[in-house]
């Protein structure tokens, strides 16, 4: 039986991909055209790029040209992340003595050769200081290769199942309700406006209206947000709000849950009707700032699951962000201040509320204290 020879670089690359994908949370990425190289990504890291290569660069010329090819791959990732500064660790395994490393803005490379390296390194033990430590440091071989490959199969197992858990169809509830009430709501507006022969109009009762707010009518701020104008028999608000509400929310209540989805529509409803009655100062009604908060909460969801999302942020969702804002600041009749308090509010109450498998405690602790803040200051503007 012939003996497994394991070379001196692929147990070193197999140690640094085993360090970094189970104690760092790194994940690899396919980058087409390269030999001899892992590229390790972390969206969340100081490094969001590792790059380990094992091709021997021998001469000043090819570690020019090679610094060239990684800041070429970066800028695609950077673009793909939605990052403006992608840190990234370049780790030379095979960098000739003779050749001196030349530094660049954004990439720190290193030249390690052997485990010593690695516990010497002084730029890897600041940012890993755990690093030294890898009990797999000292193994070898055959026993190296099982070893790394069973663990790294553990935590892709588990990613894997984090964000199917995520990601897999749920049954709808919420949303399916929400647009149920806004459709009974605006129906309800009617019949009671002609079986009281115009005495009792829900628009004028509890619309998002200013002054009634001053006066202490404060719950205005979230029932405005039910009730949509427009003739019973071609009701464009409304449905033009439904449709949406059915796109986006959908969407979002399957990733985050039932509970957290509410809590953003709400939170998202709330902010909106707060910065219009402080800018505007005038009557409103329709969900379009809770469909917004909705929108800025996707948008929160995908910038943290971007590896995931593909391009879907840059090229569909923030572009129809901007285009109905652009088109609510032309159009009569818009409350922009609305759809820009709700996109505010999404925000911030998804950064409380958290994601799953992503947010941290402090994160979500600083969402609610900066959404409450800001209400309180809406609000002392509204009673001041």
């Amino acid at each position: 039986m012939s003996k497994i020879v394991v070379r001196d670089k692929d147990e070193l690359v197999m140690k640094l991909m085993h360090y970094f994908v189970t104690f760092e949370k790194y994940t690899p990425i396919v980058v087409n055209g390269v030999k001899d190289e892992i590229w390790l990504e972390n969206t969340d890291a100081y490094y969001k790029i590792i790059r380990i290569n094992a091709n021997y660069i021998h001469n000043i010329e090819q570690f020019k040209f090679d610094i060239f090819k990684t800041k070429k791959i970066v800028a695609q990732v950077r673009k793909k992340t939605l990052s403006f500064k992608v840190r990234t660790l370049n780790i030379l395994l095979d960098l000739n003595e003779d050749v001196t490393i030349i530094p660049e803005k954004n990439i720190n490379t290193i030249s390690i050769k052997n485990v010593k390296d690695i516990k010497k390194s002084k730029e890897l033990n600041e940012i890993f200081p755990d690093i030294k430590n890898n009990p797999l440091n000292d193994e070898e071989g055959l026993d190296l290769l099982v070893d790394v490959t069973s663990q790294i199969n553990e935590v892709t197992e588990k990613k894997n199942k984090d964000y199917e858990e995520v990601f897999k169809a749920k049954k709808i509830v919420v949303t399916y309700v929400l647009m149920g009430i806004n459709i009974a709501m605006f129906i309800l507006t009617y019949l009671l406006f002609f079986i009281s022969r115009g005495t009792i109009n829900l628009d004028v009762l509890f619309s998002v209206n200013a002054l009634a707010i001053k006066n202490g009518q404060i719950y205005r701020l979230l029932t405005g947000t039910f009730l949509h104008a427009g003739p019973l028999y071609f009701p464009i608000h409304l449905i033009f709000n439904m449709y949406a509400l059915y796109i986006v929310g959908r969407q979002l209540e399957n990733f985050v849950g039932k509970f957290k989805f509410l809590v953003i529509y709400l939170a998202s409803a709330l902010m909106g009707s707060l910065l219009s009655t402080v800018i505007l100062q005038a009557n409103s009604i329709g969900a379009s700032g809770a469909i917004f908060g909705l929108m800025g909460s996707l948008v929160y969801f995908g910038f943290h699951y971007r590896v995931y999302f593909g391009n879907v942020l840059l090229k569909e969702l923030i572009p129809l962000i901007i285009i109905n804002l652009i088109f609510g600041f032309y159009l009569i009749g818009i409350d922009n201040f609305a759809h820009i308090g709700g996109l505010i509010g999404g925000v911030l109450s998804t950064m409380a509320v958290g994601l799953k498998h992503k947010s941290e405690k402090i994160e979500q602790i600083n969402g609610a204290i900066v959404y409450i803040i800001l209400c309180i200051f809406l609000l002392f503007l509204v009673y001041r």
